[in-house]
C-alpha cells in the first residue's frame, strides 16, 4: 500500500508518545495495522508487547482481522480489544471473575424496576425512567465522582442516591459487576497495587488507541498508569469527531494531550480519501467555527463534482417525497438503496418518513431502535378515545383517558368489565356528585362527535375540544418536564393521521407500520437492501455514496438543548460527522414548519457556506 508522507510518518514511528491527528476518510484504520506491523518486523518488537484498543467490540475485530490479512498470519499473541474487555482480563487475573460475573442488562432492569416500587418516583413511562436511571448511573461511575457528592439531573437527590447505593450493594452481594465497574475496579486496582500494575505495564509496553477523541477521563486516567513509565503511547482520532459528551467523552482530553506529554510527537493526517471535494470544502468551512478545537487544513483526494444541495420545504410531509424522489433518481441511474442514507439528530424524527417510504414500496433499515410511537402513553390515550368513540365499552379504554384531563373521576366508579354510560353516571347522581355525572354525559356527547370524524379531525377534537393539551401542560408542568417533547409527540402523531378516511384505516396501516418497523429492527445488523435510516451518532465510523440530512434546522441541528457554548461546538462536530459520511452525494433539507410549528432553516447551512 502506498501512504502519503503524513500516513508514511505515523506508521514509521516507534517510541515515545505520539498524537496522529485523523480527519475523515484519512486512512487511520491502515495506518493503525500497518504500524503494528511495523514495530513486529522493523523494530523487533514481540508482538505479545503490543496492545491495540478501540471502542466497540466490532472495530477491535476488525481491525484484528486487517492486522492478520496484512501479516498472512490467522493468529497473533498481540491484543486487540475495547477498552472494557482489556479491563476485564485485569481484573480476571486479579479478581478470578469470570463471564457469568458480568450483568445482564435485564438483570439491571428488574432490579431497577423493583426498587422503584420503595422510591417517591413519578413517572408515566417506566420503561423511560428505568433507562434514564440507569443511565445516570454509569454516567456516575465513569465520572468517578464520590455518590454524596453527586447531584442527580433528573430525579430527587436523596431518592437518587439511594437508588444508586441499593443497585451498589446488590451487585457486590452477588458478586457481579456491570461494565462501568470494570473500569471503576481497574482504576482502583492500579491505584493501590502498584505491584500488579507493573505487571500490567511490562506486558504492554506498546499501547495504540484508535478513536481517541471519545475516551473519556477514567479510561485516559487508566491508560496513562498503563503506559508508564515508558509513555510508549500511540493515540490516533479526531478531535472534530467527538461527539460522546453524553458518555462522559471529552474532546479536551485530546487537546490536552501535548500538555500531559511535552515530548509528544504530532501527526497530522490531512487529505480525504472519501468524500467529494466540495462536501470537503463544506465540512472544513463549517467545523473553522469551532474554537476548541486543532487547526487542520484537510484537503479532499477527489476532486469537486457534485456541489452540496440545500433545499427547503414547506412541511416534512414535503421534504419527505422531496427525498423519496431524489432517491429513486439515484436507484433509476444505477445506484443501490443499501449506499444511501438518511442522517438525523434524535430516533424519534423519522417516524413519518417511514411510513412515507412505506407508501413508495422502498425498502429501509434502521442503525438505531426508533421508539415505537404506539407505545407512548399519549397515543393510547387517544387510541382509546376512538376506540370508545367506535363502539368499545372495555373497561381499561375508560381508566386510561377518564382524567385525561381531569375530570376527577374515581376508578371505583368502574367495578365492571363493561361500562355503559348511563350506569356510570347513575353512580355519581346518587352519591350527590351530579357535576361529575354532568363531565361523564360530557365525555359521551364527545365522543358521538369523534366517531363521526376522520383520524386526523377526531385527534384534533381531543387535542383542543376536549382539552387534552390542555392537560399535556399541566401535567408537565406538575412534573417539571419540557411539555414541548410531549407535544410534539402529540403533533407527530397527529400528521401521521393525515391520509386516512378512517379509524379502521388508521388501525390498518397502523400494523403495517408497526410490522416493517419491526422488520427495520431486524435487519439492524445485517447488511440486507435497504435504504440505511440513522441517527448522527450512529452513522460515525460509517460512509455511503449519497447521505440526507434532514430537518437541518434551529432546535434540530442545533439541538434545542445545546445552550453552553461546549454543547453548541458538540452539535457542530456531529454535523460535522453527518457531512463526512458521504462520498459522492450530499444534500441538506430544512423545513419552514416542523411539527407544525414555524421552524427556522440551521445556523450551520450558512456557517458552510461562509469562505
Amino acid at each position: 500500500m502506498r501512504f502519503n508522507e503524513a500516513q508514511q510518518e505515523a506508521v514509521d514511528f516507534y517510541q515515545g508518545p505520539c498524537l496522529t491527528l485523523a480527519g475523515p476518510g484519512s486512512g487511520k484504520t491502515a495506518v493503525i495495522t500497518h504500524r503494528t506491523k511495523n514495530l513486529i518486523e522493523k523494530y523487533g518488537v514481540s508482538p505479545s508487547e503490543i496492545l491495540v484498543v478501540t471502542f466497540t467490540k466490532a472495530a477491535a475485530m476488525e481491525m484484528k482481522e486487517r492486522f492478520l490479512s496484512l501479516t498472512n498470519q490467522t493468529s497473533t499473541t498481540a491484543t486487540f480489544g475495547t477498552f472494557h474487555a482489556v479491563f476485564f482480563t485485569v481484573l480476571k487475573y486479579a479478581y478470578h471473575y469470570r463471564a457469568e460475573n458480568i450483568i445482564r442488562d435485564e438483570q439491571k432492569v428488574v432490579f431497577i424496576r423493583n426498587l422503584l416500587r420503595h422510591f417517591p418516583i413519578d413517572y408515566e413511562d417506566e420503561n423511560e425512567c428505568i433507562q434514564t436511571l440507569l443511565s445516570e448511573i454509569s454516567g456516575v461511575k465513569n465520572s468517578n465522582i464520590p455518590i454524596e457528592h453527586y447531584y442527580s439531573s433528573n430525579f430527587p437527590e436523596h431518592t437518587f442516591r439511594d437508588v444508586f447505593m441499593n443497585y451498589q450493594k446488590m451487585l457486590q452481594k452477588n458478586r457481579l459487576i456491570d461494565f462501568d465497574d470494570m473500569l471503576v475496579y481497574t482504576y482502583e486496582l492500579f491505584s493501590q497495587r502498584k505491584d500488579i500494575l507493573a505487571l500490567w505495564q511490562k506486558k504492554f509496553r506498546y499501547i495504540l488507541i484508535d478513536e481517541f477523541q471519545d475516551i473519556n477521563g477514567l479510561q485516559y486516567e487508566i491508560i496513562r498508569m498503563l503506559a508508564a513509565p515508558e509513555n510508549n503511547l500511540f493515540v490516533v482520532g479526531d478531535d472534530d469527531q467527538s461527539i460522546y459528551r453524553f458518555r462522559q467523552a471529552r474532546p479536551e482530553i485530546m487537546l490536552n494531550f501535548e500538555k500531559d506529554y511535552a515530548d509528544a510527537k504530532r501527526i497530522v493526517l490531512n487529505y480525504n480519501y472519501r468524500s467529494d471535494g466540495n462536501i470537503v470544502a463544506a465540512a472544513g468551512r463549517l467545523i473553522a467555527h469551532n474554537t476548541g478545537r486543532f487547526a487542520k487544513d484537510i484537503k479532499a483526494f477527489h476532486p469537486a463534482k457534485e456541489a452540496v444541495v440545500c433545499k427547503t420545504y414547506r412541511t416534512q410531509r414535503e421534504e419527505n417525497l422531496g427525498l423519496i424522489h431524489a432517491l429513486k433518481e439515484y436507484t433509476a441511474a444505477g445506484g443501490d438503496w443499501s449506499d444511501a442514507a438518511v442522517l438525523f439528530r434524535t430516533n424519534t424524527q423519522p417516524r413519518l418518513l417511514m411510513q412515507q417510504l412505506m407508501e413508495y414500496n422502498i425498502p429501509f433499515r434502521t442503525r438505531d431502535n426508533i421508539p415505537n410511537i404506539y407505545e407512548h402513553w399519549i397515543a393510547k390515550d387517544m387510541e382509546s378515545y376512538l376506540r370508545i368513540a367506535h363502539g368499545s365499552r372495555r373497561r381499561a379504554d375508560f381508566l386510561q383517558i377518564m382524567n385525561r384531563p381531569n375530570r376527577y373521576i374515581g376508578r371505583d366508579s368502574l367495578e365492571e368489565d363493561t361500562v355503559a354510560f348511563g350506569v356510570w353516571a347513575d353512580y355519581y347522581d346518587k352519591m350527590e356528585q351530579s357535576w361529575i355525572a354532568r363531565r361523564i354525559d360530557r365525555l359521551y356527547h364527545d365522543c358521538k362527535m369523534l366517531a363521526g370524524m376522520k383520524p386526523f379531525a377526531a385527534v384534533n377534537y381531543i387535542r383542543k375540544g376536549i382539552g387534552y393539551d390542555d392537560y399535556i401542560k399541566e401535567y408537565a408542568d406538575q412534573r417539571g418536564m419540557n411539555e414541548e417533547e410531549l407535544l410534539d409527540i402529540l403533533e407527530q402523531l397527529t400528521d401521521m393521521t393525515k391520509e386516512f378516511d378512517s379509524f379502521d384505516d388508521w388501525q390498518e396501516q397502523k400494523e403495517k407500520y408497526l410490522k416493517e418497523l419491526q422488520r427495520a429492527m431486524e435487519k439492524q445488523r445485517t447488511k440486507g437492501e435497504g435504504v440505511v435510516l440513522s441517527t448522527l451518532h450512529s452513522s460515525k465510523g460509517l460512509e455511503y455514496d449519497v447521505v440526507f440530512l434532514i430537518d437541518v434546522n434551529e432546535k434540530i441541528m442545533p439541538y434545542k438543548k445545546a445552550v453552553l457554548d461546549a454543547d453548541l461546538e458538540e452539535e457542530r462536530r456531529m454535523f460535522y460527522v453527518g457531512m463526512t459520511r458521504a462520498k459522492k452525494q450530499l444534500y441538506l433539507f430544512s423545513v419552514e414548519l416542523l411539527n407544525n410549528h414555524s421552524a427556522e432553516p440551521s445556523r450551520f447551512l450558512k456557517e458552510l457556506q461562509e469562505t
